[in-house]
């Protein structure tokens, strides 16, 4: 059973940054890891994800260029780096994984099966 723990959340104002991180799990080659979010009333969307068979890294166009997504294999931790934050940007993120399919990843939620708690990121204006 995988468990993903997040953290780093918090509050910040527009323009700012803040570094999300999702310890879990141990290095498994072939998995699709990504950042989800859900703010109030709206579905939950992909933001970024990553592929650890070739690290591989996958965007939302509302953040390319803001976010970056990174793995550190030796601490078994994902990363989210989030600058130049926007009030549109205040959701609860959610880190997930699942096997990638046949070395296909993107950030569609049904390849992701294991899910995190979450954490709240508020962005002020």
């Amino acid at each position: 059973q995988i468990q993903l723990v997040e953290s780093g959340g918090g509050s910040v104002q527009a323009g700012g940054s803040l570094r999300l991180s999702c310890a879990g799990p141990e290095y498994t080659y072939g998995y699709c890891m990504g950042w989800f979010r859900q703010a109030p009333e709206k579905e939950r969307e992909g933001v970024a994800g990553l592929h650890t068979g070739g690290g591989k890294t996958y965007y939302a166009d509302s953040v390319k260029g803001r976010f970056t997504i990174s793995r550190d294999n030796a601490k078994n931790t994902l990363y989210l780096e989030m600058n130049s934050l926007k009030p549109e940007d205040t959701a609860m993120y959610y880190c997930a994984a699942g096997p990638d399919l046949g070395g296909y990843c993107d950030l569609s939620q049904s390849l992701f099966g294991y899910w995190g708690q979450g954490t709240q990121v508020t962005v002020s204006s």
